[in-house]
């Protein structure tokens, strides 16, 4: 029974999380992987977090958060949740650990790195990513130990680099419309997004656009469930989108639906973009995209005449080889079209690109003192786990130090993955809430602080506000923060730059500089920034010439085409092949890739692992609905039960994600069978271009 309320005075920055009180609401952030950054309200209760909901102040917000993020509290008081400290007592990849001390576990740490570093610090590796968004947990104080260690860099692919780089060398940087105004757009194309399960609160708009007669199409190879609810699917074949995107082209060409003011005024490359979309004409584009042509000429039609026209882009369609040219070539339509006109007209994909982050303020680069370390692709962890010391690649790696990040379940091609994991002579370091399939492998676990139990502040890729989190409890245990762990090694290796002694609060503070107001931040837990309502109305891109670029000189210099083009799949199984399926990998509604796998009110919602497969697909196997089956090529197996589904297009298998290792029926998940081939911008992985066969398993008795 709750007793009367005693609300806790959130304007001030030193209130105590530890002091209980019989009940006190804090404001904070959503820290997950999502383009929503949703502001939370936790609600405590002797110390207790007895409530996560979204905070009704935050127009973005609005008080609604996802079923994942509403059951926040049950993630962090989880039965399974490491609280304290453990070393390896079985061989890697047991998962046998005994209990040690912070102390001993940070000395024998400090003391292994310090050996390797002696030899060569680039044989140390930090793996992470974005398990939490948050600058200050994230790669705050961490970025900063490595920096002054000289490890090696870890390229950050995992997820959006090919997107961001077709971004950035089209539209100058991860900028677009803001998502509130798509609620006044009159056609929303939602492309490679199933944004119910990925991005709720743009789909609020999108819906309050539908309501005021808006048309909504949905382009995806699979029937999401934002498909079901659109006017349109247009199921395209994986990687085919820069095909669709140039056929749309060469219909607003020749039929004149063109803006010439402003390509004239605003753009640069437009004669060569030109030449190149009129080879593109929609009876090509249907046969290499596999979808009727009156469908393109109808979308083309729709695009050319409709205003405002928006486009919410996302990052399914960019995970195959051609997936930085497919978003250079959808990131010029609304060019074409003057849609940027409108502030209800454009694109977005990210807005991360608006924030002013000073990110060398809190990674502090003069740490590395002149050293250029290698960079070692998270994407092809699996072989550079495997490989020896050589000139071209540098020295073995002998030592990872993984936090916010699950390489085992998530990385490609993962049964190279655990084979490098399994390694006894790499030392291994994980920094985690659970012990994911990743620490089972690790040598410590050390356990650390979820985001109801630390300080940080946040950017978003979906909005244009500034979020600030407040520790709502006290540290379960003995978890501490990724900050103060790193903090906690620094000293241990000697490394007394006063930059280590700076506290979280302090970090939260540099993170932005003046260029947001930290009292505000403080007052209300949200900070919105000045982003004009249609940011490039007039032009003014930030690209180097100032224009959308249709043709990127800085592309062109590197010996890339400088336009954009369809690029087929490394992978693009036709009939008759040894594994004539594609097959995409979506993630499972209720889970965020690795995160959430374990709370069992959301595992329980999705059931098991689960295979979409079309009919027509399952009657030549002589599969049928609820059967297991072996999803294979040259690279492994996954087993998994299958759904037989109008939700998969022929030819096309749905291998649904990210699931733990150990929680699939055979301890393996989807991404034994994806490759390490990365995509043409941004040396990003291609977990959509991957091509298998599907049997029939028959289940012992």
């Amino acid at each position: 029974m709750i007793r009367a309320s005693c609300s806790l005075d959130t304007t001030s920055g030193d209130a105590d999380p530890t002091h209980a009180m019989s009940l006190q609401t804090i404001r904070g952030a959503c820290p997950h992987d999502c383009p929503d950054t949703c502001a939370l309200v936790t609600t405590v209760e002797d110390g207790v977090a007895v409530k996560v909901q979204g905070n009704p102040a935050h127009s973005h917000t609005d008080g609604a958060l996802c079923t994942k993020v509403s059951r926040y509290a049950e993630r962090t008081y989880h039965p399974a949740r490491l609280l304290q400290p453990f070393k390896r007592s079985g061989p890697k990849g047991s998962g046998r650990f005994e209990p040690v001390d912070w102390d001993t576990a940070l000395d024998d740490i400090a003391s292994r790195l310090r050996a390797i570093a002696t030899r060569n610090p680039e044989a140390i590796v930090p793996y992470s990513y974005a398990g939490t968004m948050g600058q200050v947990q994230g790669e705050g104080m961490a970025a900063r130990f490595f920096n002054r260690l000289g490890a090696s860099f870890l390229d950050r692919t995992i997820c959006a680099n090919a997107g961001a780089e077709g971004l950035i060398h089209t539209l100058g940087a991860k900028v677009g419309m803001k998502v509130e105004h798509f609620a006044e757009s009159q056609l929303i194309l939602i492309w490679g997004s199933n944004s119910i399960a990925s991005n709720l609160h743009f789909w609020r708009h999108a819906q309050q656009a539908k309501r005021n007669g808006a048309r909504l199409v949905c382009i995806d190879p699979r029937k999401s469930e934002t498909a079901d609810k659109c006017h349109e699917h247009i199921a395209l074949k994986p990687g085919t989108d820069a095909a669709l995107a140039l056929a749309l082209m060469h219909q607003l060409i020749t039929h004149g639906w063109l803006d010439h003011d402003y390509i004239e005024r605003h753009t640069l490359g437009w004669e060569g973009l030109r030449e190149r979309a009129l080879q593109w004409p929609p009876e090509r584009a249907a046969r290499v995209c596999g979808v009727p042509q009156q469908q393109i000429e109808d979308l083309a039609r729709a695009y050319g005449t409709t205003r405002p026209a928006a486009i919410r882009l996302n990052y399914g369609m960019q995970r195959v080889r051609g997936g930085g040219n497919a978003v250079r070539a959808v990131a010029c339509l609304p060019a074409l079209v003057g849609a940027w006109r409108h502030r209800a007209g454009g694109l977005l994909l990210s807005s991360s690109g608006h924030f002013p982050i000073d990110r060398a303020r809190l990674q502090r680069p003069e740490l590395l003192a002149g050293r250029r370390p290698r960079t070692i692709n998270m994407s092809t962890i699996g072989n550079d786990l495997l490989r020896d010391a050589s000139n071209a690649f540098g020295p073995k790696i002998e030592a990872l130090i993984v936090y916010n990040s699950n390489p085992v379940a998530v990385a490609p091609e993962s049964s190279k993955v655990v084979q490098g994991f399994c390694r006894e002579d790499l030392f291994t370091v994980v920094l985690e809430h659970f012990q994911t399939d990743t620490a089972d492998h690790a040598d410590y676990i050390l356990p650390a602080t979820t985001q109801l139990e630390h300080w940080d502040i946040h950017a978003s890729y979906g909005h244009t506000d500034v979020l600030l989190n407040r520790p709502a409890i006290a540290p379960l245990g003995q978890a501490r923060t990724n900050t103060d762990i790193f903090r906690a090694l620094a000293r241990r290796m000697g490394f007394d730059d006063p930059c280590f002694a700076e506290d979280d609060l302090t970090l939260c503070r540099q993170a932005f500089g003046d260029a947001v107001s930290f009292d505000e931040l403080l007052e209300k837990g949200f900070a919105t920034l000045p982003v004009p309502e249609a940011p490039f109305a007039n032009g003014g891109f930030p690209t180097p010439s100032g224009r959308c670029e249709f043709h990127s000189e800085r592309l062109a210099a590197q010996g890339l085409d400088g336009l954009p083009d369809h690029l087929s799949n490394h992978e693009a199984p036709l009939p008759g092949d040894r594994y004539p399926l594609a097959m995409i990998s979506p993630p499972a509604r209720n889970f965020l890739n690795s995160t959430f796998v374990n709370v069992v009110s959301l595992r329980s919602i999705e059931g098991e692992p689960l295979l979409e497969m079309h009919p027509s697909d399952a009657a030549l196997r002589s599969i049928a609905a609820g059967d297991m089956v072996r999803v294979f090529n040259d690279r492994g197996e996954y087993r998994c039960r299958v759904d037989i589904s109008a939700r998969a297009r022929p030819g096309v298998v749905n291998g649904l994600g990210i699931w733990w290792r150990k929680l699939g029926a055979f301890g393996t998940n989807v991404n034994e069978v994806t490759s390490q081939h990365l995509t043409d911008l941004g040396r990003g992985p291609v977990f959509y271009d991957c091509a298998v066969e599907v049997a029939r398993l028959a289940e012992p008795a």
